[in-house]
């Protein structure tokens, strides 16, 4: 799976650099994850130069060959592959002609583990595409993308019932997101020359495989910078953890796991706010190559050691429309009238309006509940007994899962 989990990363980084740019001192929270399976079902319906772009923009433009519907098929079926599993693909690929740069099959793949994590975990990814009325649509469009998506889509009237359109619009969002997010879109957000709209959202809710105690949870000052801080809800608790320290950044890595530990928060928090406004932040950030965040994260550079851990409770929303962040990333032709979706569509007209994404993260002594719609090296220290980590002061997180390596959440937490 690591063939689907490091074009997701790369992405995760260019648009953590994009969001970042105009967030200083601001909380940032999203899902790559799902906004590369929003993107992957657009891409589907692709062709041409416009599906190039998606390609490049989701990392996937180093292999060779095209990949949408309207591609030609190419076999590409690993001889070590299980006899059924070829048969799955060589059908899917025969239907949906996925193979080549951009490897839906392995989105395909991935989805279904996120939806098999067992009965500790709730976790719901999303897309949907709204699309004006009166607007022909190929079948083979709608079969591919509910069979290697799930997706649904539907047809609204933005040009007569626009309101109507939102509310339809909000309503499916608030019921993924078990009620978390409420109104994806706000009056005015889309207009009535909208055509086609996409909207993804994913819901995610764990317990820790170790849970803080209530009772231990203290109110401490956070440090939002050199000279400012705030009172938080401080959690707190005592236990075995996997550490990581990176010598050059003075920055901690500490590896909280969820349930079963299929999936864990990955915190990078830099040295104390000493020596500068965000506490060593940019130095992080300046280094935080796809090479260097893997080998950060990786169980082969953390170790298991007594740990306190501060931690404290937060809830963080975040909401973005990516159009100009996806045109700055070199997505453009698919906003305008060079936009070439003849493998959904047969009408020459048709261009993608809105992208959004909307985010939702909750951090408590049980665990967390998020839902969004849309060169250093590692050394060992000689350490104490027992290690803090003092979350007092802004950090990155992610939340990532286990056995795929698959960032479904990232975020930069600057003022609960």
């Amino acid at each position: 799976m690591s063939s689907i989990s490091r074009p997701i990363t790369e992405f995760c980084l260019d648009l953590y650099d994009k969001f970042n740019k105009t967030a200083e001192g601001q909380n940032i929270l999203f899902s790559p994850t799902s906004i590369s399976v929003a993107l992957a079902l657009i891409h589907l319906g692709t062709r041409n130069n416009t599906a190039a772009q998606i390609e490049k923009v989701l990392h996937f433009s180093n292999a060779a060959g095209r990949t949408s519907l309207g591609s030609e098929p190419q076999s590409a079926v690993p001889e070590n592959k299980p006899k059924r599993s070829q048969e799955r693909r060589s059908s899917l690929s025969s239907q949906c002609n996925t193979d080549g740069n951009l490897n839906h099959e392995a989105f395909h793949a991935l989805l279904l583990q996120l939806q098999s994590l067992g009965k500790n975990y709730v976790l719901n990814l999303a897309s949907n595409l709204f699309l004006q009325e009166n607007f022909e649509l190929k079948q083979e469009y709608l079969m591919c993308s509910k069979k290697l998506y799930g997706a649904d889509l539907q047809t609204v009237d933005f040009q007569m019932h626009l309101e109507a359109a939102i509310l339809k619009i909000n309503a499916w969002v608030e019921n993924k997101t078990q009620g978390k997010i409420k109104e994806l879109f706000a009056s005015g957000m889309i207009n009535t020359d909208a055509v086609l709209v996409l909207v993804n959202v994913i819901y995610f809710k764990a317990s820790w495989e170790h849970k803080f105690e209530g009772k231990n949870t203290v109110q401490r000052d956070f440090k939002l910078n050199q000279n400012e801080s705030k009172p938080v809800q401080m959690m707190y608790q005592k236990g075995t953890f996997k550490l990581g320290y990176i010598e050059e950044l003075g920055t901690q890595v500490l590896e909280l796991p969820y349930a079963q530990k299929s999936l864990s928060m990955i915190i990078l928090l830099p040295g104390d706010m000493a020596d500068g406004s965000a506490g060593g932040l940019e130095q992080i950030e300046s280094a935080m190559t796809y090479e260097n965040l893997m080998l950060w994260s990786s169980s082969e550079h953390m170790f298991e050691t007594t740990v306190e851990v501060y931690l404290p409770r937060f809830k963080l929303e975040g909401t973005f429309n990516l159009n100009e962040v996806l045109k700055a990333m070199g997505m453009t032709d698919i906003f305008n009238e060079k936009a070439d979706l003849s493998a959904l569509s047969p009408v020459k007209s048709l261009v993608l309006s809105n992208v959004v994404h909307k985010t939702y993260v909750e951090v408590n002594e049980e665990g967390t509940v998020a839902a969004a719609a849309t060169g250093a090296v590692i050394v060992r220290r000689s350490l104490p007994l027992t290690e803090v980590f003092m979350a007092d002061h802004p950090f990155l997180f992610f939340i990532r899962h286990n056995p795929t390596n698959t960032i479904l959440f990232f975020g930069k937490l600057c003022s609960p």
